[in-house]
């Protein structure tokens, strides 16, 4: 996969950031942004207008979910990946409700973390693309 769009990763772990942002340049990702609570991701989002969020759903400030809507508040388009190392239904259920496009456990193994993330980011821009991929 050479997956071409600006991601916006949040997480308000350091060494979570540095390996998901390790996996997200293996599929292809020319630019990985970083925020590390949900209040900076929101920000950053307006900012940068990133192709790819991927939010944390604990985190200081603003939790995911909060960033979540407000990102989707602000761009009903947004493809929103949310990670977590927690399972809880009702969070998985709330997380689908505010659009996001997947939930996904940020504690599997890499190799299967990566897999995820490929298949995930595979379906959302099957048909649209980033803008900054060049035409077949």
């Amino acid at each position: 996969m050479n997956f071409q769009g600006k991601v916006l990763l949040a997480d308000d772990e350091a060494h979570i950031r540095k390996f998901l942002g390790i996996l997200l340049r293996k599929l292809g990702a020319p630019a990985v942004i970083e925020a590390r609570d949900g209040q900076e991701a929101v920000d950053l989002y307006r900012h940068e207008n990133p192709d790819l969020v991927l939010l944390d759903v604990s985190m200081p400030v603003l939790d995911g979910l909060q960033a979540l809507g407000r990102i989707r508040q602000a761009d009903p388009s947004a493809i929103v990946i949310m990670l977590t190392s927690l399972t809880n239904r009702q969070t998985i259920d709330e997380c689908f409700r505010l659009g996001a496009v997947a939930y996904l456990r940020k504690d599997l193994p890499p190799a299967e973390l990566l897999a995820e993330l490929k298949k995930i980011i595979g379906e959302s821009f099957e048909e649209n693309p980033p803008a900054s991929t060049p035409p077949p």
